[in-house]
């Protein structure tokens, strides 16, 4: 029984150390197949990554520049009394437009009435007087010939005709103004414009004072101002592009209001530039005039303002998209040799509708990718597809010779 049980624990260790080998065996030779695929450059590389590329070619744009502005009225007007008496009719309605001439409001006009004609009342009697004194000046005049009146007569009747040719002159004055006084009664609309509000209603007194009360104001409607402030880079280059500050026809500074709530866009022209740049902020204002017929915009309303369009020269764009950030620099990445991400580290300029402007970095002919390049690093292989794909695969693609040269 002995015998069977030492005999059992012979074969157990045997087949224990059997197994022992046989997965020593296996690792090594795991291991050196690895080894094997290393060194001979076998190991598996990732698949090229597909990107969208294009090439880059100048255009001539029309760059804009944003600036924020408000509407302020060409033409303003504050109406206030300028005669006293109390208000007898209001003839119009609050926000009505009204014509130059029309009558808003009435003051009681029947005082200026009786004025006026009390003034003209005088001012016959003073002719009446003056044409008596004329021909008492006449008559002495023929009297004087014959030494029939005194020579102090003949200067007496000669002051009085002065005297009574001065009396209607002062009569006439008094006419003309019993006739403005009365004007004035009746209140009208100096500009055409939106008219406001009545500050003063019916039956109220007011009084002709150096701090006449408000009645109503009026704003122009036909063309309105827009006031913003413009740095002085954007100033000069505008100024030199329209061939100095005399805007003639032709050579106007184009200007495009939007309104804040984007519901509205008008095209204007700027009407002028403030005399001097404002040396704490750098700054010059200016005003744009913009045509208003519809009567959209408002005085006080906030817009904003694009400033430019001129044509500048050629310039490259290439999308937003294809821009990355690398902590305070801007780069693009570049198809280079072998479809191989090159880095190209960039200076940008003003957005152009969704594309950005390079000032310095690239030139025409470079081929950018567009697509992915959040996953590229420089050298990665890239597989160019979209507007240029098939020239540069034309390109790549080498001869027999040429490819030989790349295994090697």
């Amino acid at each position: 029984m002995e015998t069977n049980v030492f005999g059992s624990r012979k074969i157990l260790v045997f087949i224990a150390l059997a197994l022992l080998a046989a997965g020593v065996g296996t690792a090594l030779y795991e291991s050196t197949s690895v080894d094997a695929m290393e060194q001979s450059g076998e190991k598996a590389a990732p698949p090229p990554m597909p990107v969208d590329i294009v090439e880059i070619k100048a255009e001539s744009i029309e760059i804009w520049n944003d600036f924020s502005g408000n509407v302020v009225a060409v033409d303003r007007a504050e109406i206030r009394p300028q005669v006293e008496g109390r208000i007898t009719e209001i003839r119009f309605i609050d926000g009505q437009n009204v014509q130059k001439g029309d009558v808003l409001f009435v003051i009681d006009p029947r005082t200026y009435e009786a004025a006026l004609n009390q003034a003209k009342a005088a001012l016959e009697n003073a002719k009446v007087q003056a044409q008596l004194a004329q021909k008492e000046y006449e008559r002495a005049k023929s009297l004087i010939k014959t030494e029939a009146i005194s020579q102090s007569l003949m200067d007496e009747r000669d002051n009085n005709r002065k005297a009574t040719a001065a009396a209607v002159q002062g009569a006439e004055a008094a006419v003309q103004r019993a006739e403005i006084d009365l004007d004035f009664a009746y209140v009208k609309a100096p500009i055409s414009g939106r008219v406001s509000r009545a500050e003063i209603t019916i039956g109220n007194l007011v009084q002709k004072t150096p701090n006449a009360p408000l009645l109503t104001t009026i704003v122009s409607q036909d063309k309105v101002y827009v006031d913003f402030e413009v740095d002085e880079r954007t100033y000069i280059d505008s100024v030199r592009a329209s061939n100095g500050s005399k805007q003639s026809e032709g050579q106007k500074i184009p200007v495009r209001l939007l309104l804040e709530s984007g519901s509205k866009e008008l095209d204007g022209y700027v009407h002028s530039f403030d005399n001097r740049i404002d040396p704490s902020s750098g700054t010059i204002r200016a005003r744009a005039i913009f045509d208003n017929k519809e009567g959209y915009l408002l005085p006080g309303m906030a817009v904003s303002v694009k400033m430019g369009g001129n044509l500048k020269d050629k310039q490259i764009l290439v999308t937003e998209r294809a821009i990355g950030t690398d902590q305070d620099r801007k780069f693009v990445f570049v198809l280079g040799e072998g479809n191989a991400a090159t880095y190209r580290e960039v200076k940008i300029g003003p957005s152009v509708s969704g594309r950005r402007v390079i000032l310095d970095g690239l030139k025409e002919g470079d081929k950018v990718i567009t697509s992915g390049i959040t996953r590229i690093r420089p050298g990665t292989i890239v597989a160019p597809k979209g507007e240029g794909a098939e020239q540069v695969q034309a390109n790549s693609a080498a001869s027999p010779e040429e490819a030989s040269k790349v295994e090697e």
